[in-house]
């Protein structure tokens, strides 16, 4: 057990290191994205444009031979152009199914937000469920699919707040931030060799974990063990946002399932057989960030949830 472990913490080094090969930066980012997938989970991509959204989802799909399908959410945009529909073939006589791009196993969900909630609303079941009901019809999803959804947090023109009980099926959100001084001279370093504005190529991302290998690894969160003590702390830093002045409505009973499952693979990730409380620490913003509605008062102090967290939890007591 003890070297599966070990091969699982290589190999994610590997998928890392592969996708960092054409994204500058971004290593956290990139393993909560990881994380996400482990977990069967999906995520939340805020971020400005240009900060490579697109291109991380790209790269890691091909680090990990998976196959991956993008939407781009627009006003116009209707469930069935994102699930499919039944079209009659005038050569058979007869009804067949024409898939939607949700028929991936990495689907990127551009500006979802772009989109009113009916069309939103197409991605519940298979967030949920890993399948998609069409005309009646069940079809299951590739046991892969996850969403990696983006959106712009600067730009409310035209767009659509996501729905709470869409909010809540992700497990994440990932704030993407701007690159380091550091990060960004290699950024242009590397644009200054081409003579086109496209974003560079994952052409030379190689496979570092086959599909095969990737569900495989999937079973070893169950063995990863979470002391009475985490999860207690775990649960205990839920249920402080639901007493906290500053927040109007906290996180459900689901937040804190989700946050033991991404402990879990943090801890995996890190190459230990149990979770600590630094490993709730490590995952508390992306999971519970997303689901806070903050009081009226708060925001007009300038505060965001992530800072209202770290507030939180400096006044819940660390499990020794």
């Amino acid at each position: 057990m003890n070297q599966a472990r070990s091969e699982l913490a290589a190999a994610c080094e590997r998928v890392l290191d592969e996708a960092q090969k054409v994204v500058v930066g971004q290593r956290k980012a990139l393993e909560s994205m990881l994380i996400a997938l482990l977990a069967q989970g999906h995520a939340l991509l805020e971020g400005v444009p240009g900060t490579a959204k697109t291109l991380m989802v790209r790269a890691l799909s091909s680090s990990l031979g998976l196959g991956s399908g993008r939407i781009q959410f627009t006003p116009d945009l209707m469930p069935s152009d994102i699930v499919g529909t039944h079209v009659f073939d005038l050569a058979q006589n007869a009804f067949h199914l024409r898939k939607g791009p949700i028929f991936t196993e990495l689907l990127l969900a551009d500006e979802i937000n772009r989109a009113p909630a009916k069309t939103q609303s197409a991605l519940l079941e298979a967030m949920q469920e890993r399948q998609v009901s069409i005309d009646g019809s069940v079809q299951p999803l590739p046991e892969a699919f996850t969403v990696f959804a983006t959106q712009n947090p600067v730009d409310h023109e035209g767009t659509y707040p996501l729905p709470e009980a869409e909010l809540d099926r992700f497990l994440f959100k990932i704030r993407i931030d701007y690159p380091s001084p550091d990060e960004e001279d290699e950024i242009l370093r590397r644009a200054s060799a081409s003579v086109t504005s496209v974003d560079p190529r994952v052409a030379g991302v190689r496979e570092a974990l086959t599909r095969d290998e990737l569900l495989a690894l999937r079973a070893l969160a169950a063995d990863v063990r979470v002391d009475e003590a985490v999860r207690r702390y775990a649960r205990d830093l839920v249920r402080s946002t639901r007493l906290s002045p500053q927040i109007l409505r906290g996180a459900g009973p689901r937040a804190g399932v989700h946050l033991l499952v991404a402990a879990r693979w943090a801890a995996l990730l890190a190459g230990r057989s149990f979770a600590t409380p630094d490993d709730v620490q490590r995952v508390l913003p992306d999971v519970l960030g997303h689901r806070l509605t903050l009081s009226t008062e708060a925001e007009l102090d300038g505060l965001d949830p992530s800072d209202v967290l770290r507030s939180l939890s400096a006044s819940v007591p660390v499990p020794r």
